[in-house]
């Protein structure tokens, strides 16, 4: 019998005439995510992708799949002939299988989609006739309320028999949503913000404000490791890393004290846009949250705003810090993110940060900084790298 993992691909499958666009580019994507582990031919089968098992290597197959964006479950399928004799052979060597392993298990319920259609049997039929070759072999109940686990059964020109589902994130695949540069700082939200988007298809990129040698090198491989850890969604990435301490001495000096954060802020904006556009990205991603600090409320947003040409986008905008760090911890950025190393923006940070800033005030604070000469000196130091999307274990 054969083995395979069965992928259901969520929302790809209502794109219509682009689908196989998307199609192609999942299965790319599942390409390179499995390049190093042993696996057969890759294929599409009504609705399904499925990648033939050639090894032991289950596990380390579905880890790999998970971070496959599009994907919404992967199910370990024996593949078997649409024969009642293969039929029942596989079902009684995937529920055997499943018993070992859960010896708790006691009772079961069969769901069947029939997609061969001229399968002389309808789907109640096929379950029906399931359930009794497993009654007949097994020493369990039926339970169509709360089983203990499902028997599954996709019919189609081969019939494919499962147990267990695994949640994968769903999705679009990357790409297919033009590029991304992230500003990524080294807290919990921006690695999410980053992950967030990356699930919608767009390819990221990150950039990195530093304030060396105010803050560490090791603040900033904690940030590389964060830059990582995003890869493995969205594959090797360009990570630009920024010096701003001479612009951040320069605002200190000539400018208001409460307006340190905001106008830092700004300088931020500046350089992301000109490597937006030099870079060809589509758009700009952010982890703001509104009023989670002070040059996040819907002022300070405005007041930034007002800098780029760029599209920005700021998925975390609405979301509860908790969702927030829920999201973090699943996709293992949490522990990272908070390891106590300082970043750019606790770098002369006021006492009392301005909570109302306009742009006609700050834009009058600036008149005092010449602000693309700074911006060019931060960017001539600028060093850039590429990180991660190797997916080794």
């Amino acid at each position: 019998m054969k083995k395979v993992m069965a992928l259901s691909l969520g929302e790809l499958v209502l794109k219509g005439k682009n689908r196989y666009k998307f199609v192609n580019k999942l299965i790319s994507t599942i390409k390179r995510n499995l390049r190093n582990i042993d696996h057969g031919k890759i294929y599409q089968n009504m609705g399904k992708v499925y990648v033939e098992l050639v090894a032991d290597n289950e596990d380390k197959m579905i880890n790999r799949l998970k971070h496959v964006f599009g994907i919404v479950y992967i199910a370990p399928c024996y593949v078997v002939e649409t024969n009642w004799d293969k039929i029942e052979e596989g079902v009684i060597t995937i529920v055997d299988e499943a018993l070992k392993k859960n010896p708790n298990y006691k009772t079961f319920k069969v769901k069947t989609n029939r997609g061969d259609k001229s399968f002389p049997l309808n789907s109640m039929e096929i379950s029906a006739k399931i359930g009794g070759i497993v009654l007949k072999n097994f020493d369990i109940k039926v339970d169509v309320h709360q089983p203990d686990f499902y028997v599954y059964c996709d019919l189609k020109k081969d019939t494919y028999i499962y147990i267990d589902k695994f949640k994968a994130y769903g999705g679009l695949p990357s790409g297919t949503n033009g590029r991304g540069l992230l500003l990524l700082s080294g807290g919990i939200d921006s690695p999410v913000a980053g992950f967030l988007m990356a699930k919608r298809g767009v390819l990221v990129d990150c950039l990195h404000f530093h304030s060396y040698p105010f803050t560490s090198e090791r603040a900033e491989e904690k940030v590389k490791k964060l830059a990582e850890d995003i890869s493995t969604f969205s594959g090797e990435l360009t990570f630009y890393s920024v010096n701003i301490l001479d612009i951040q001495k320069e605002i200190n000096i000539n400018c208001p004290e409460d307006e340190m954060t905001i106008i830092s802020r700004r300088f931020m904006m500046r350089i992301a846009d000109k490597i937006a556009k030099e870079g060809r990205y589509d758009c700009i991603i952010t982890g703001e949250n509104l009023g989670q600090v002070a040059s996040q409320t819907i002022d300070g947003l405005k007041v930034t705003n007002d800098i780029t040409e760029k599209l920005v986008f700021r998925p975390l905008i609405g979301m509860d810090k908790v969702n927030i760090i829920d999201i973090a911890k699943d996709i293992d950025t949490y522990e990272t993110s908070i390891l106590p190393f300082e970043d750019c923006c606790t770098v002369f940070l006021p006492k009392h940060p301005l909570l109302t800033p306009t742009v006609e005030g700050i834009v009058k604070s600036e008149e005092k900084l010449d602000c693309d000469k700074l911006v060019d000196e931060a960017l001539n130091k600028m060093k850039i790298e590429k990180i991660g999307g190797s997916n080794e274990e």
